[in-house]
């Protein structure tokens, strides 16, 4: 597995590169411009200069998550044909700096979901935590205030009004999933061709959490919506960001089984940890701790011989530090070390 990093670039991170090359087994960053508004095409001084501040630190940029899908896209609204020619232009321009894997996905509206950004563990570290019963009672604005913060999730678009908001909440009441699958189906069309001509290869971000909120669509909740996720264009440029934490906070997904049956497809791996209570909660826990079983996930990567790439996704807030909610530096950091360590036990093992 090739180990890389989330930075969200120079002045919009609280992490360095120089702290991050300082993580032993690091050799890329995962980035993305998150200043450009989605579906506006990224300047290519913009990439340009990401690669340049990588390269002093011998890092590469092999990987964007977060070249978003916007709404119009998933929406299907004829607009969709000049926003899809933006995404275009930009893969064309990723592809000419090096970039191989652009992570991307398709969950309307508020993206990834979470109701506390910080919320404290037994140990007194915080984490991300999402609570059904106040998910299910909460209005959606409120998510949008909280959403504002300073600190706003990755995909999240801070500029949205309380009006928009509304607006697209409504129009999304009309769309059905299946709806919703033909205009990942018409995306996907568009995209994958150039992908193929470009050398990369574009791997969705299953929803999360995976199932409905606020009783919009949502279409990336498990194996069967994997699978047929593959088959809407049949390519390996069409491939999938397999997340554990996304897909393991229902209890029904076996990980480590998609693992195995999606390996050839996976061209990126998110490998955290989650607690999932019996009422439905979740909290984002240490990456040894928690309710998934990461020696037998990171084994079923191991297995199928697997080489693409990997984050350790989430960290917790620990020994004091502060900023980006789900995105400590030091807990991603000793969660990288986990993962190496599963690894390394498994290389040794089969050497003998």
């Amino acid at each position: 597995m090739r180990m890389v990093f989330r930075w969200f670039g120079e002045g919009n991170d609280t992490v360095t590169l120089e702290q991050i090359r300082q993580i032993p087994g690091v050799e890329g960053l995962v980035w993305a411009l998150h200043r450009i508004p989605t579906g506006e095409e990224w300047p290519a001084d913009e990439i340009r200069k990401v690669k340049r501040q990588a390269d002093e630190y011998g890092l590469h940029i092999d990987v964007v998550e977060s070249l978003n899908v916007h709404e119009d896209i998933k929406l299907g609204l004829p607009s969709r044909d000049r926003y899809i020619e933006n995404y275009q232009k930009t893969m064309e321009k990723l592809a000419g700096v090096g970039v191989k894997v652009i992570c991307y996905n398709f969950m309307v509206v508020f993206d990834w979901i979470r109701t506390d950004f910080y919320r404290e563990l037994e140990d007194g570290s915080r984490g991300l935590f999402y609570e059904r019963a106040k998910i299910q009672r909460m209005d959606p604005e409120e998510l949008l205030e909280m959403y504002s913060s300073q600190y706003t999730l990755p995909g999240w678009d801070p500029g949205r009004s309380k009006e928009k908001l509304v607006s697209l909440i409504e129009r999304y009441r009309w769309l059905t999933e299946e709806a919703l699958w033909d205009n990942l189906r018409y995306f996907l069309e568009a995209v994958i061709p150039m992908a193929e001509r470009l050398g990369i290869r574009m791997a969705v971000h299953p929803d999360d959490p995976p199932w409905s909120v606020f009783g919009l669509p949502r279409i990336l909740k498990n194996r069967e919506d994997l699978r047929r996720l593959l088959r809407l264009v049949d390519s390996p440029c069409n491939g999938i960001t397999l997340c554990s934490g996304a897909l393991g906070v229902d209890p029904k997904n076996d990980v480590a089984g998609m693992v195995r049956e999606f390996a050839d497809r996976i061209p990126f791996a998110h490998i955290r940890n989650v607690t999932v209570y019996e009422n439905g909660d979740f909290i984002e826990s240490s990456h040894r701790d928690g309710s998934l079983d990461l020696w037998e996930i990171v084994k079923a990567y191991h297995d199928c011989g697997f080489t693409g790439y990997v984050r350790p996704d989430h960290g917790r807030q620990i020994w004091g530090e502060e900023g980006r909610p789900g995105y400590g530096l030091y807990d991603r950091a000793l969660g990288i070390m986990y993962l190496w360590g599963l690894w390394d036990a498994l290389e040794k093992a089969g050497r003998r």
